[in-house]
């Protein structure tokens, strides 16, 4: 129902609209009248009514200056004066001030139920307005979503229709950054030197962020307090120059992402800060990846779990034993491949002479091929955990010495892992498991302390962003007010 609310100070006038118009009839509720300026402006931030009559002359503040600061607060509202006579220099500065009508005193019933027809008809033409306005606008929303997942998928070809669909803007786009979401809580809302537009491909929730000013931090500043306390895994890409380098920029958005969640860590990750090859394939079928996962994380009763459940599926689909056989052997190989990432001789399991698809052409029923599956599954997941806890501790002692020593350059997981001879998925859970948190956060640490030291030397923020191994500034200053509450210039300034 439409709100509507009369303010005047003469008690005839607020009476007699009160009793003497059916205001029901019209589809309106009278939410309150008031006979002072003040209190009209109370009555009006309480009920909000769509249309508010006024009279200009009242006490407190006069009915130009309720307008006033009502049309500026809610420019939708219909707003009618009643004007007295030889008042119409106030009612010119009534109609500049956006009011939709002025009745002149003394104010008759007549005169209101001719009034409110016109009113009502106002407020359904905006509303028609409104409602064509918002669908072209979810419209334009739409295609301009469409054109942005296609420009993240195809690139080159799909630039022209992404400039088609993004607007009059497209030419002040200097930069682009893909964010990869582990959950949609909150959108981040536009700004002068950024616009958001968000995307979904299939599962995949993503912002895809058109810079205006890339050298602007308002963009990561709100990212970077949202991801810690709404506790998501925000996965970021490197932003490119060019926006036909948005698949780049989405395939290292979805591996930053995968990494901070297989890592089980909540917040900001940067893909420069796993590597420029990051160790977790997005590429791998679902099955292969979950046997991965259990036999890297140790987790001999979850791949037993999936094991049967690989079971289940084979057995139901009636299949040719040698398709069976196939698909045995494939679970087998690729159990294998993940047992090697521990960086150990894999001839311990079994021997140099181990050959599966010899072994397995030795079972005469589907079950004993089952069954063989089990066995070796479980001699492999038996033999990773007792190797992990043997090297663990030396591996990751190596690791740190290594990164102490190499902190103040581009330092890789990559680089890392392959220095103490492992597969990096492998040696980040392994890290994490004998550090208590991720190799990203034990090399940030490092070099924030360092950095500190350095500011307090006395050597230029410039200068120490480079030489604790940032390439940018940008990235640098946003880690080290997360790390220390404040912007390195501040610190320097301070201590």
């Amino acid at each position: 129902m439409i709100k509507a609310a009369v303010f005047d100070d003469e008690y005839i006038v607020l009476h007699g609209l009160q009793t003497m118009i059916d205001w029901s009839q019209y589809g309106i509720e009278l939410v309150g009248t008031a006979a002072d300026g003040l209190s009209a402006l109370s009555l009006w931030k309480t009920y909000r009514p769509d249309i508010v009559f006024t009279d200009i002359r009242m006490p407190g503040i006069d009915g130009l200056q309720l307008v006033e600061k009502i049309l500026s607060e809610s420019p939708e509202t219909i707003c009618i004066v009643f004007s007295g006579f030889n008042e119409y220099e106030y009612v010119k500065k009534a109609i500049k001030l956006g009011v939709a009508d002025y009745l002149e005193k003394p104010i008759t019933v007549s005169m209101m139920k001719d009034t409110i027809p016109k009113i009502i008809e106002k407020i359904e033409q905006k509303k028609e307005l409104s409602m064509l306005k918002s669908k072209w606008e979810n419209s334009q929303r739409e295609l301009l979503e469409k054109a942005t997942l296609d420009l993240l998928l195809l690139g080159n070809e799909a630039e022209a229709k992404w400039r088609e669909c993004f607007g009059d803007d497209e030419d002040r786009v200097v930069g682009i950054t893909v964010i990869a979401l582990s959950e949609y809580r909150y959108f981040i809302s536009n700004a002068p030197s950024y616009r958001i537009v968000y995307v979904r491909n299939g599962s995949e929730q993503l912002f895809v962020v058109f810079h205006f000013d890339v050298q602007s931090d308002v963009l990561w500043k709100q990212l970077c307090f949202w991801a810690e306390q709404v506790g998501i895994t925000v996965g970021c890409g490197r932003t490119y120059s060019h926006i036909t380098d948005a698949p780049k920029s989405y395939k290292e958005a979805l591996q930053a992402l995968k990494y901070g969640r297989f890592m089980e860590e909540n917040g900001w990750i940067h893909f420069e800060d796993i590597s420029g090859d990051s160790p977790f394939s997005t590429d791998l079928p679902k099955q292969e990846e979950a046997v991965m996962f259990y036999i890297r994380t140790g987790d001999k009763e979850g791949l037993l779990r999936q094991l049967d459940g690989y079971i289940k599926q084979l057995k139901s689909k009636g299949l040719h034993p040698n398709i069976v056989e196939r698909e045995v052997l494939k679970f087998v190989y690729f159990a294998i491949e993940a047992a090697k990432e521990t960086g150990a001789n894999i001839d311990e399991i079994w021997g140099k002479d181990y050959l599966p698809h010899v072994e397995i052409r030795q079972m005469n029923t589907r079950e004993e091929m089952f069954q063989w599956l089990h066995s070796q599954m479980e001699m492999i997941m038996d033999w990773v955990m007792a190797f992990r806890q043997k090297t663990k501790h030396s591996a990751v002692e190596k690791a740190c010495i290594y990164i102490k020593d190499n902190y103040n350059r581009d330092l890789t997981l990559q680089e890392v892992a392959e220095h103490v001879g492992m597969n990096p998925a492998y040696f980040s859970l392994l890290f994490k498991e004998e550090m208590g948190h991720s190799y990203i956060k034990y090399l940030t640490e490092i070099r924030m302390e360092q950095a500190k030291e350095l500011l307090r030397e006395g050597y230029k923020v410039t200068d120490v962003s480079e030489m604790v191994g940032y390439h940018s500034y940008k990235h640098f200053s946003e880690v080290f007010k997360k790390y220390v509450g404040m912007k390195p210039g501040q610190y320097k300034e301070i201590f």
